[in-house]
């Protein structure tokens, strides 16, 4: 890969299947407990594929059609709507893209009782992946097709084991750590206050190589 100095990247995709079998690098959203018990992560990815199937369905998008706008496989994604199987951050992204949505959309959230410019800390959507990659989402405009996100990054870490692609563009600015972002076979090394676009149809990886952990801020808009 090409090295070059920019800013920092999105978010890729990988889904597993919670029993071991798998086709992509398993992680899993959120962190699970341990003890092998049902528990809040096992309801949450239940209710997440419940969700796309039922958005899938209602604009006449067939498994098929939803793998080849990801780029996850037809049986990942059957898996991940039956609830047998979580995904990663950039997994849920790409999907939500696919089905004109944004990540927000997939998750149970309070409708808050009057209009504010303001979104507390307390009411943002933070979704965390058995990898440790953390995305909060901090603001969400369904009507504009827009949502900003804070991304945590421990080192180590990446938003998928393989670049993915979906509709939309995004913008992002590295606020500490380093990110180093892959488009479309060009690896791009962001440092703290390195900001980025790029349209999102554009095979794309993020990933932390560094040796303290990274966090930045992205913007993801829907076509």
């Amino acid at each position: 890969m090409m090295g070059v100095d920019v800013a920092k990247g999105d978010l890729d995709y990988t889904v597993r299947d919670r029993r071991g079998a798998r086709e992509e690098t398993p992680v899993k959203i959120p962190a699970r407990s341990g003890t092998g018990e049902p528990n809040a992560a096992d309801e949450t990815i239940r209710k997440v594929g419940s969700t796309i199937r039922a958005r899938r369905k209602q604009i006449n998008m067939t498994l098929n059609d939803l793998a080849e706008s990801t780029g996850v496989s037809v049986s990942m994604l059957s898996m991940l709507e039956r609830g047998v199987a979580g995904a990663s951050i950039g997994t849920l992204v790409a999907v939500a893209s696919a089905l004109r949505l944004q990540m927000h959309d997939l998750f149970d959230h309070p409708e808050a009782e009057t209009v504010s410019p303001v979104v507390p800390r307390a009411a943002q959507t933070e979704v965390e992946t058995g990898e440790g990659v953390v995305r909060r989402i901090a603001h969400h405009a369904a009507d504009r097709g827009l949502e900003m996100a804070v991304n945590e990054y421990a080192p180590g870490t990446a938003s998928g084991d393989k670049p993915v692609h979906h509709g939309g563009r995004e913008y992002g600015i590295v606020i500490s750590g380093s990110l180093t972002v892959e488009l479309a076979g060009a690896s791009y090394r962001l440092r703290a206050g390195d900001a980025i676009s790029y349209d999102s149809s554009t095979p794309h990886r993020i990933a932390n190589e560094g040796r303290s952990s990274a966090r930045a801020v992205w913007v993801n808009l829907l076509d």
